[in-house]
């Protein structure tokens, strides 16, 4: 369900916040559980009260609202993502997930493609649903449908891979094979992202490891992306390449401390987010 539009201009990195009511909420509600920012509920409808008197308690997560659709004059990329993408173990409230570096880096330089919008899902997989539906299954909701999106950027694959459930190098390569076919259909190009190091998470193992270096030997080579950002490269230590670098891991050796967030934007090549689709 999409709002009447609201007129107005907002400058590039501004902090908007939206207030809801719901007269009739019981139940479930949908919403973004991990968004790396606070929120801040109320008892009844304060929703048009300047000031923050009544909003007293808060929440880690956004419910309800699902984008703000900003009809900008540049193009954007959308981060497709797991995790990584939705900024666990970055610091709170201060934007530091890698397509908020990714998104600065953009506003300062000369291109095209300004916008960045994060479609990361913690524990989201490419095949598979459950943490929301899968990267296939959300493509158009999350990705295509986006107004002026010119770049789909890839980055998914670990949580297929950890999970043991079967899923082989093959299985994940058809995946991506049908994310790169339906963006291009639709017009957007495709950056893929190679899969990080996760030796020390409990779920890894030498085939889980097999796999990844297999599937992002296809994202490097394979020909399919019509430009690769090698992760796997920036993150992995020189001493032990299936880890990652302790310098750029929060702890728990799956998910980078925000100098590795900000590593990962680093190594993103703006020219390759201002293509066209082979």
């Amino acid at each position: 369900m999409l709002s009447d539009p609201l007129p107005g201009k907002l400058p590039a990195a501004t902090d908007l916040v939206i207030s809801i009511h719901s007269a009739d909420a019981a139940g479930p509600a949908t919403g973004h559980g991990m968004a790396m920012a606070t929120s801040y509920t109320a008892h009844g409808d304060h929703t048009a009260e300047e000031g923050a008197a009544n909003w007293t308690a808060t929440t880690g997560s956004w419910f309800y609202l699902d984008a703000v659709r900003v009809h900008a004059r540049s193009a954007a990329v959308v981060a497709l993502g797991d995790s990584i993408t939705d900024g666990w173990q970055s610091s709170t409230d201060l934007n530091r997930r890698w397509p908020d570096y990714l998104a600065r880096r953009l506003r300062r330089a000369d291109s095209e493609v300004k916008g960045v919008a994060n479609e990361g899902i913690s524990g989201n997989k490419v095949l598979a649903d459950g943490a929301g539906q899968s990267a296939l299954n959300r493509l158009e909701r999350d990705v295509l449908s986006h107004p002026g999106v010119r770049t789909v950027f890839l980055f998914e694959g670990v949580n297929d891979i950890k999970a043991h459930t079967g899923v082989t190098a093959e299985d994940l390569i058809a995946g991506y094979r049908e994310i790169v076919a339906r963006a291009h259909a639709a017009g957007k190009c495709v950056v893929g992202a190679t899969v990080g190091p996760f030796k020390g998470w409990p779920e890894w193992d030498p085939a889980a490891e097999a796999v990844r270096q297999e599937v992002n030997a296809f994202i490097r080579d394979g020909g399919e992306f019509d430009a690769v950002a090698d992760f796997d490269r920036v993150l992995r230590s020189p001493y032990d390449p299936e880890r990652m670098l302790p310098f750029l891991d929060n702890g728990d050796h799956i998910h980078p401390n925000d100098t590795g967030m900000q590593a990962m934007a680093d190594a993103v090549d703006l020219n390759s987010l201002d293509c066209t689709p082979d």
